[in-house]
């Protein structure tokens, strides 16, 4: 592969998959539903809606989302719509971002903390 392609041919499709994933990650609603998901757990949309507190319509779309990126899967049964994850590594995904995260606030914390012993400004 020349130095100045990103990927090749073949790889791009595997590559826009990926995109995806992070594209069905990148809203915080989207991802609080995975949370909800990740219990292990089929839910209905109304269980969904009733811990969300979203419109349907907006719930509806996100799970759209979800479902377009192989995120999520669902059932329906009766006059009810299940879902859950399509992958348990989704859940494992999850858990090493709230680690992320955690480490994340606790350097800002930290850098907080610093910013308070700067010197005082006068004007």
């Amino acid at each position: 592969m020349p130095l100045n392609q990103p990927f090749t041919r073949s790889q791009r499709p595997l590559y826009e998959v990926k995109a995806g994933l992070f594209k069905g990650l990148s809203h915080p609603l989207r991802i609080r539903l995975l949370e909800l998901l990740a219990d292990g757990e089929e839910h209905t949309v109304a269980e969904l809606q009733a811990q969300t507190g979203l419109e349907a319509s907006h719930l509806s779309q996100h799970l759209a989302v979800l479902r377009r990126h192989r995120l999520v899967e669902s059932d329906r049964r009766a006059s009810h719509v299940h879902y859950r994850l399509a992958h348990a590594e989704v859940a494992e995904l999850l858990a090493v971002a709230r680690r992320l995260l955690v480490d994340i606030v606790t350097t800002d914390r930290a850098m907080l903390d610093d910013v308070a012993g700067l010197p005082a400004l006068t004007r």
